[in-house]
């Protein structure tokens, strides 16, 4: 860490880190040379963004899921908003709006730098209102429309999400993740430096986007958001747990923006996720609404496992004051200076 504080990410790709990191995974048959971890290079990329009840939510672009979660709220956007936030009509509305765009993520979502990922056309209002016109309000889809590829859902892994808004008002949306628990369980001995295993999401299918090859960067799930509104951040925010994050952003602003919810309860409000042909339901949606979604062709299906984690700073303009949320599913906490 002390290297990296001096010398920058050069110091992580270069010289005795690096060469750490490789010589363990020459020792377990890797191929991998120090001259790949050289070529490395992080990128600084400009966000994506996208609209939900009069705010704008920023994202980051393709290889990761951003554009998953702008495609999801574009599509509610299109749609009144329920009464009531635990209502069969709010989440009928989320899962077959989360359906649709998951589906187009398994198809088109992979690096921009070796495969064209069309994110205009995807968040164009034209074709997310096309989408929100596939929504039947009273039942689901028995099968999707197809987007190009079969669908393919990896299982969940851990991430770690933190935010910050200092006194000058800079916020940063902050996320990381070696994917699985201990990522690839892999250590390199001597700089203590753990290895994830993203490349477990890739695909092996030849000739799809995201297909393995070298130099390619896989399709991945973490992703920070930002809210902004009339040019200003109002809110650094993450929902964790692999595949359910954009179901997730969009589940926590629509309690807000739709349902009125302040922060805190935005993200403790009870969780949903449709996920390989079942609804997976937390404990606390209501039994009514349970058994109104299976009438209306879901297969609910109740698991204790929560569904991710997240944290928020909602800025305060007009207050100027910081309103910090911690989820109690996981590990966090909110800390005020």
């Amino acid at each position: 860490m002390r290297a990296i504080a001096r010398n920058g990410s050069k110091a992580f790709y270069e010289g005795p880190i690096a060469a750490d990191m490789v010589a363990k995974l020459r020792s377990l048959g890797g191929l991998h040379t120090e001259e790949d971890f050289a070529a490395a290079t992080a990128e600084f990329v400009t966000p994506i963004r996208g609209r939900f009840r009069g705010y704008e939510v920023v994202q980051c672009p393709p290889n990761g899921a951003g554009l998953i979660a702008l495609m999801l709220l574009g599509v509610l956007d299109q749609l009144e908003p329920a009464a009531e936030a635990m209502s069969a009509e709010r989440w009928h509305a989320a899962i077959e709006a989360g359906r649709l765009v998951y589906r187009d993520r398994d198809a088109f979502l992979a690096d921009p730098a070796q495969v064209e990922v069309e994110v205009a056309r995807l968040l164009s209002p034209e074709y997310l209102a096309a989408l929100a016109r596939l929504i039947d309000p009273t039942r689901a889809m028995r099968e999707l429309p197809p987007a190009g590829m079969a669908a393919m859902l990896p299982a969940h892994a851990d991430t770690v999400y933190l935010c910050v808004v200092d006194r000058d008002g800079n916020a940063c949306s902050f996320i990381n993740s070696l994917f699985e628990g201990f990522g690839s369980g892999i250590l390199a001995p001597k700089s203590g430096v753990m290895l994830h295993n993203r490349g477990f999401g890739f695909r092996l299918e030849r000739g799809h986007p995201n297909c393995i090859a070298p130099g390619k960067r896989p399709m991945h799930t973490i992703i920070p958001g930002m809210v902004m509104q009339y040019g200003r951040a109002l809110m650094p925010y993450g929902v964790m747990g692999g595949h359910y994050q954009p179901f997730g952003h969009a589940s926590v602003l629509a309690n807000m923006f739709d349902h009125g919810m302040d922060v805190q309860a935005a993200i403790d409000a009870p969780r949903l996720f449709p996920r390989s042909g079942a609804v997976e339901v937390e404990r606390g949606v209501p039994r009514a609404t349970v058994d109104r979604l299976a009438r209306m062709g879901h297969a609910p299906k109740p698991v204790e496992k929560p569904h991710g984690g997240a944290q928020a700073i909602w800025i305060d303009h007009a207050n100027g004051s910081l309103v910090g949320a911690s989820d109690p599913r996981k590990d966090g906490c909110a800390m005020g200076y």
